[in-house]
């Protein structure tokens, strides 16, 4: 079971990297409350062994998703539920909030 779980997203106005994510704690098998976070913290809670995964809403229920890990390329950190190496941060599936 992963320690967190993003419900959302909110990209740069490029739309290439993430500033902002809902991240709610897992408690047993409930998402706690959601808090806003900065991309720079779920990378530092990943560095600190944290494990994280994706939420989709699906219908009235809350469904797991993707495993989240963070990636290095040309010296940048960046967030991503896929193996691909690019340059830019990806939560499949993750809707945007405002």
């Amino acid at each position: 079971m992963a320690d967190y779980g993003i419900t959302g997203v909110k990209y740069n106005s490029i739309g290439k990297y993430i500033e902002w994510v809902k991240v709610g704690e897992f408690t047993g098998s409930s998402l706690g409350m959601r808090e806003k976070w900065l991309r720079t913290k779920v990378i530092s809670e990943l560095e600190n062994g944290k494990t994280f995964i994706t939420v989709i809403k699906h219908g009235d229920r809350l469904k797991k998703g993707l495993e989240i890990s963070m990636v290095t390329m040309d010296g940048k950190k960046y967030i991503r539920t896929d193996n691909d190496n690019k340059n830019s941060d990806n939560l499949k599936d993750v809707p945007e909030f405002l």
